[in-house]
């Protein structure tokens, strides 16, 4: 299978080529900021896109022309870009997810389930950690942890979502789902769920290492999409959950 990266000289670029060298498959090459993106869709089998917002609406115009699916793992993603992949959806498959790591998404089926089966006196906080050069916040996977909170309680999460405390807010809101987030040095990404009640917590944690857990698991879902129909897909469908 011939994948190729948009964002390739992110952070994410070198890992993906390793991954994708690691698997079998075959690197169709990679383009950034003015690149040749038409000229890469026609090399590729599939793409993979972890590169910035503002350039997602050219990239699905183009995989849609040429009728190739993508992978988008691009995080900051505000809701007309959910939007544009949903009408872009009914003519090619595309995965769109805040994390491709298989423990996160792991991860977001277990708090999914936790939510679900405790009560409602049990308060949600989301705490994360990333780099120093991280730009966007909560990060992509931090509101994934959400989404699957918020699923799991049957609300929006939109409706019950605390994003930032300073100075005197008064008492926490009964069922508000919260987020802190922490940056600094060269974490790749730590991500902690807590569910709270009256004499216990438990928390749930997922540690990420290194970059490849992404790559691995974006070349796993580029390979499973290829053989989807037109359609929007996550990576939970990978994994089966």
């Amino acid at each position: 299978m011939k994948i190729g990266i948009i964002g390739s000289a992110g952070r994410m670029g070198q890992a993906l080529v390793d991954a994708i060298a690691a698997d079998g498959h075959t690197h169709a090459g990679g383009v950034d900021k003015d690149g040749d993106l038409a000229a890469l869709i026609a090399a590729s089998d599939v793409l993979v896109d972890f590169s910035s917002p503002h350039g997602l609406e050219a990239s699905l115009d183009v995989c849609v022309a040429a009728g190739k699916p993508i992978v988008i793992g691009t995080t900051g993603l505000e809701e007309r870009h959910h939007f544009l992949i949903d009408d872009a959806a009914r003519d090619i498959a595309i995965l769109q997810t805040g994390n491709t790591s298989l423990g996160v998404n792991m991860l977001a089926a277990l708090v999914e389930q936790a939510a679900r089966q405790l009560g409602a006196d049990w308060d949600i906080e989301i705490l994360e950690m990333h780099h120093r050069h991280k730009v966007d916040a909560p990060s992509g996977t931090a509101l994934l942890l959400g989404e699957a909170a918020a699923k799991g309680r049957a609300v929006d999460l939109k409706e019950h979502s605390d994003r930032g405390r300073d100075g005197i807010t008064g008492a926490r809101k009964a069922g508000d789902i919260g987020f802190a987030s922490l940056r600094g040095g060269s974490v790749a990404g730590d991500h902690t769920v807590i569910f709270a009640s009256d004499n216990e917590r438990i928390e749930l944690v997922h540690r990420a290492e290194n970059r490849s857990i992404f790559a691995r698991g974006a070349v796993k879902a580029a390979a499973w999409l290829t053989r989807q129909t037109p359609g929007r897909y996550n990576m939970q469908e990978v994994l089966g959950l």
